[in-house]
């Protein structure tokens, strides 16, 4: 049975992402105590960067009026989305939350890459605050579309509405059913196919791909540059991987562990 939680709603999409608003909606009808604080602007591969914009050491929190959130305190934060959990956890947006929901990303976050992803990176500072944390993306988009900004789909809000957001929440529901059992610092690491929910294949425990879904490519360029591309990643995934069974159609979610001291190695000092 779900608990009725104080849930932090962020992401690095941007206050005005829909993926944002879907996820606030969706646990608000729970019954949850939803809160949305999230970037100002688009904080994608900002991983767990605490970068925020100081004037005279404070940060810039503007209030929001979000589309379907009538009633739902909303703040548009200058500052990376691991930023805004840490002041999120300290009562800078009311009382501080028990569970931080990042996303729903527009794109995977999937394989060993997710190191760099601005989602996941809210969700892992939360765990070192001592809250549990689930990170969701849908997988909307080519793996270069993502890392590039969506270039080919920014202006295009009737993709994007179209996408298939509640498939995605709809898995967060069942996962906030057991998260709040699950051992304080716990992350999950959730990604949906962009489907109806009828046609996605049954959750799955995912271990994490040894690569991500693109590759980064540096080329010389003259007068002092150089040109950095994304491209797809053309390695075949590892079996029982978050890629491999999120291309056979599953929804994966990987217990995600923070950053935190090796055991077990041998020092020759």
């Amino acid at each position: 049975m779900e608990t009725t939680q104080r849930v932090l709603v962020t992401n690095d999409d941007g206050i005005f992402a829909i993926g944002l608003r879907r996820l606030a909606r969706a646990m608000a009808d729970c019954g949850h105590d939803v809160v949305v604080a999230a970037p100002a602007t688009e904080m994608s591969g900002s991983s767990a960067s605490l970068g925020a914009v100081l004037h005279e050491g404070r940060v810039a929190v503007e209030r929001r009026e979000l589309e379907g959130l009538a009633g739902i305190p909303a703040h548009g934060v200058a500052a990376t989305p691991a930023c805004v959990v840490v002041l999120a956890a300290s009562g800078a947006f009311g009382p501080p939350p028990g569970i931080v929901l990042s996303g729903v990303n527009l794109g995977t976050n999937a394989g060993h890459a997710i190191l760099h992803s601005g989602t996941v990176g809210a969700a892992v500072t939360a765990a070192d605050n001592g809250l549990r944390a689930i990170a969701v993306s849908l997988d909307a988009l080519s793996a270069v579309e993502a890392t590039a900004g969506r270039d080919t789909q920014e202006t295009d809000a009737a993709w994007e509405e179209s996408r298939h957001w509640e498939t995605a929440t709809g898995f967060v529901r069942r996962l906030m059913t057991v998260l709040p059992a699950l051992p304080a610092r716990t992350v999950l690491n959730l990604n949906v196919p962009d489907k109806p929910a009828e046609e996605v294949r049954e959750l799955t425990r995912a271990s994490l791909a040894p690569f991500g879904t693109t590759q980064m490519v540096a080329t010389d360029e003259e007068g002092g540059f150089v040109r950095l591309t994304a491209e797809e990643n053309g390695a075949q995934p590892t079996p029982g991987t978050d890629l491999a069974l999120l291309g056979a159609g599953h929804a994966t979610v990987t217990p995600v562990r923070p950053v935190g001291e090796m055991a077990g190695i041998e020092l020759p000092l």
